[in-house]
C-alpha cells in the first residue's frame, strides 16, 4: 500500500480552507450571524492561500 504524501493533504486542507472562507463570504451578505466572523475572514484566507502555495 502506498502512502499518501503530506503535500496532497496540505493541498486538500487549504482548499477545504478556501471554500469554507467562501461560503463564509458568501453568506456575510445574507445573514447577519455571519457578521461576527468578520475579524476570522482573513486569516482563513491567509492560512487557505499558504497552505495552497505549499503545493506548487
Amino acid at each position: 500500500m502506498r502512502r499518501k504524501s503530506s503535500l496532497r493533504i496540505k493541498n486538500g486542507m487549504g482548499m477545504l480552507l478556501l471554500a469554507v472562507w467562501l461560503i463564509l463570504s458568501g453568506l456575510n451578505v445574507f445573514v447577519p450571524a455571519v457578521r461576527s466572523f468578520n475579524e476570522f475572514f482573513p486569516l482563513l484566507a491567509l492560512a487557505a492561500g499558504v497552505l495552497i502555495l505549499l503545493d506548487r
